[in-house]
C-alpha cells in the first residue's frame, strides 16, 4: 500500500486528535498541522476519494480501516522512534521532529530491529 507521507501525516494526526478528543473537525487538524483550512479541504478530500476517511453532515471525521491501520502503524512508529532518540540522549523537541521524519521513510525491517533492540533494554 502507497501512501504520500503528507497523507500519513493527516492520517496520523488524525489519530491523535481521535484519542485526545474524542473526534476530529477539519479545523483541529489545521491547527495541529499548521496549515490552512484550504490544504485541509484538499487533504480531506483526497483521503475521502482514496477510501481513508468518512465524513458525516456534521463535518466530524471518522478514520476507515484502512485509514486507521496506516494512522497506527504512522503513530507506532513515531512513538518508538521517539523513545528511542530519547533513550539515545536526544532532546525531546529534536527527538520528536526527527521522529516524524524519519516514520515515513524507514523499512518495514528496519523498524522491527529497532523494536526488537529497544525490547533487550526496557526494564
Amino acid at each position: 500500500m502507497r501512501i504520500l507521507k503528507s497523507s500519513e501525516d493527516y492520517l496520523e494526526a488524525m489519530l491523535m486528535m481521535k484519542e485526545r478528543h474524542g473526534y476530529i473537525r477539519s479545523i483541529d487538524i489545521a491547527t495541529e498541522l499548521g496549515v490552512t483550512k484550504p490544504s485541509v479541504s484538499y487533504a480531506t478530500k483526497r483521503l475521502r476519494e482514496n477510501g481513508y476517511i468518512t465524513m458525516d453532515k456534521d463535518g466530524l471525521i471518522t478514520l476507515t480501516e484502512t485509514g486507521m491501520e496506516i494512522a497506527q502503524r504512522i503513530y507506532e512508529r513515531h512513538k518508538m522512534l521517539t523513545q528511542f532518540l530519547l533513550a539515545l540522549g536526544v532532546d525531546e523537541d529534536v527527538a520528536r521532529a526527527d521522529a516524524c521524519k524519519i516514520e515515513h521513510d524507514i523499512s518495514d525491517q528496519t523498524f522491527q530491529a529497532m523494536k526488537e533492540h529497544a525490547r533487550k533494554y526496557e526494564n
